[in-house]
């Protein structure tokens, strides 16, 4: 069965550098520019259920905490694993993501290397070495 990565980042260059880094893999995924049109497009598509989200913090009208709280709070999403995008370091940042339900935390800027090092980590490959995650 296909895995399925789900991007949400106001930045369309975030977008397009990690679409373009799992197109080159073979992994499916959909994108989203906000929390809102992703929040719109599970309910629309009930079987649209994503194994790994690569979640911006900083998003318009409903932030990536709160959308990470949203999937959280849905039962169908309980094995989504997400993964926090910030520009952000802190411990407070990263204690704030743990918090609303991430698993993993990645800063900005980031190599592809390591989006697909967390792919194949999060989606039972065999992982590659990263630089900056969550510890």
């Amino acid at each position: 069965m296909s895995k399925l990565v789900m991007i949400i980042d106001d930045s369309a260059t975030v977008r397009k550098i990690v679409e373009v880094s799992l197109r080159r893999e073979g992994i499916d995924y959909v994108s989203y520019p906000s929390g809102i049109e992703a929040v719109y497009a599970l309910a629309e598509r009930k079987n649209l259920i994503p194994d790994l989200v690569f979640l911006d913090i900083s998003l318009p009208r409903m932030d990536g905490y709160k959308f990470a709280q949203y999937l959280k709070s849905h039962q169908q999403y309980d094995n989504t694993v997400i993964v926090m995008l910030s520009g952000h370091n802190g411990i407070l940042d990263r204690l704030k993501g743990r918090l609303s339900g991430a698993r993993d935390y990645m800063t900005k800027p980031f190599r592809t290397q390591d989006i697909l090092t967390v792919v194949h980590e999060y989606l039972g490959k065999t992982p590659l070495p990263r630089s900056n995650y969550m510890s």
